[in-house]
Order: structure tokens, then C-alpha cells, then sequence
């Protein structure tokens, strides 16, 4: 079959999952919401108008309200997608670099070197996830930048287990091998060779990944420790939300609705991309 054929029958397999169209959906309106943020916005996202605080939803010529500030909560949440997409897939990038190069690493060689990247991988694998995370941004301070690398430095272990376990595999191959009669090095080995076949994997746990950081981002921001004001943040937003559910609570509903579907579509988009690349549930 040519790549041509390829290319056709995954797109075709892609339109028939109703798990990727939607969860693919509901991604590209993110993704444009947060692009198109300036155009689709009715308001400053940072002007604040006191004598406007707390309007419930379509009143002042506000679609959603306004928050404590008078400030355009429509507008705020257009532009809290970019932040969250922003650091769900810069941190998500960070962590895989790192963790896919030392999963090669530790796959390919093996011996010590293997085990002491997977005793590091323990190591950090033995705290969880979200209290880690607080740690590295108390200790770095909160912003955007240290949200990302703190996320980084807490997601890069799935990487590497998920790398080091395929690299295990692919290596035996009779094509690797094959590769290493006729003098091949390493370097071209482990990128031309192995980590082509460990691609699909790698995509589905990223995407899975993206929901993650962006569930994260908005932890942490809602504890304080993450995106700063005046910056819009969904997790900020519900965050200071809360402070006024009785009186106003479109405050805490509409950020959390935003976190809540994008979250489910990348989820969904990365079911259903685990579903098309996994060999065990096409035989199926």
C-alpha cells in the first residue's frame, strides 16, 4: 500500500471515530477561540468598570457577566484559552524532549545508565503529581514560566517509561539489527530506526497529556501559586469565583465549564487516537 493509500485510510478511520471527531471538534474551537481571542472579544479584557461589578449574564451588553471587578467575563475566559493552551503545550513539549531523549537513552544503552534514569524516574514517580508540582512553583515562584517548567519537571517520567519500554522492544528487531551489520551508529539507529516506531504512543499520551497540564495550570492558579493577575486565568477566575457563589455564580460556572470540555476534548481526541494506532484493538 502506498503512503498515499496510508494517509487516506487513517484520515477515513479518523472521520468513522466518533471519539476523535469530537474530541477533535471540540480542540480546533478551543484552539480558535484562544487564537481569534481579539476578534471574538466584545470587551478589555483588563478594563475594569466598578459601577459594572457582579452583572449576572446578557445584562450591560455582557454575554456572561461581569466578575468583582466589572471586568468582561466572556472576553476573560477567550483569553484565559491562551493561556491554558499555552502552557499545556509548551509544558507538555518540555517533558517530552526530555523525557523521550533520556528514555532512548536509557532503552538503548542499558546497564547502569538504565538505572539510574529509572531510579530517578521512581523517585519523582513516587510523589504525586499535583503536590509535586506546588513544590517546584513554591520553590521557583508563581508566573506563567515556572508553572511550565514545574509541569515539565513533574510530566517528563511518562515519557520516559513509555520510550524505554517500546525502545526494549524495537531494538531486538531484525531490522535494527540489520542496521547494526552494515555500521550503523548509534545515533542513526536510535532516530531513524527506533524512534519512528515509538511515534504513536508518544502522540496519544501527549494529547492525553495536554488535558493534564491545562487541569494543572488551573490547581494551581486556583490555589494561588499559578497565573498572576491581571492575566486572565480560568483557574483564577473560578478561584475568586467562589468568594461570591450565592451572589453571582456565573463567576465560578463558566471557567469551570471552559477547564471542564476542554479537558474532555483532549481526552476524547486521545482515546480515539489510541484506538486507531493500537494494533491489539484493530484486530478486535
Amino acid at each position: 500500500m502506498s503512503f498515499s493509500q496510508n494517509l487516506k485510510s487513517s484520515f477515513l478511520n479518523a472521520i468513522r471515530s466518533k471519539s476523535v471527531l469530537i474530541g477533535g471538534s471540540i480542540v480546533c474551537l478551543v484552539i480558535l477561540a484562544a487564537i481569534l481571542a481579539p476578534l471574538l472579544a466584545t470587551h478589555d479584557p483588563y478594563e475594569m468598570v466598578m459601577k459594572e461589578r457582579l452583572l449576572k449574564p446578557m445584562e450591560g451588553g455582557h454575554l456572561l457577566g461581569t466578575d468583582q471587578f466589572g471586568r468582561d467575563l466572556y472576553t476573560r475566559i477567550l483569553y484565559g484559552a491562551r493561556v491554558s493552551l499555552e502552557v499545556g503545550i509548551v509544558s507538555v513539549g518540555l517533558a517530552s524532549i526530555v523525557g523521550i531523549s533520556l528514555g532512548l537513552i536509557a532503552g538503548y544503552y542499558g546497564g547502569w545508565v538504565d538505572t539510574l534514569i529509572m531510579r530517578i524516574v521512581d523517585i519523582v514517580l513516587s510523589f504525586p503529581v499535583l503536590l509535586l508540582a506546588i513544590a517546584f512553583v513554591a520553590a521557583l515562584g508563581p508566573g506563567i514560566e515556572n508553572v511550565i517548567i514545574a509541569l515539565a519537571l513533574v510530566y517528563w517520567t511518562n515519557y520516559a517509561r513509555l520510550v524505554r519500554a517500546n525502545v526494549l522492544v524495537v531494538k531486538e528487531e531484525e531490522y535494527v539489527q540489520a542496521a547494526r551489520t552494515i555500521g550503523s551508529n548509534d545515533f542513526r539507529i536510535i532516530f531513524y530506526n527506533i524512534l519512528p516506531n515509538c511515534i504513536a504512543p508518544i502522540i496519544v499520551v501527549a494529547t492525553l497529556g495536554l488535558g493534564q497540564a491545562i487541569v494543572a495550570e488551573a490547581t494551581l492558579s486556583f490555589l494561588g501559586l499559578g497565573i498572576q493577575p491581571p492575566e486572565s486565568s480560568w483557574g483564577w477566575t473560578l478561584s475568586f469565583g467562589m468568594k461570591f457563589i450565592k451572589d453571582a455564580p456565573h463567576l465560578s460556572i463558566y471557567p469551570g465549564l471552559a477547564i471542564m470540555l476542554t479537558v474532555l476534548g483532549f481526552n476524547l481526541l486521545g482515546d480515539g487516537i489510541r484506538d486507531l494506532t493500537d494494533t491489539k484493538l484493530k484486530r478486535k
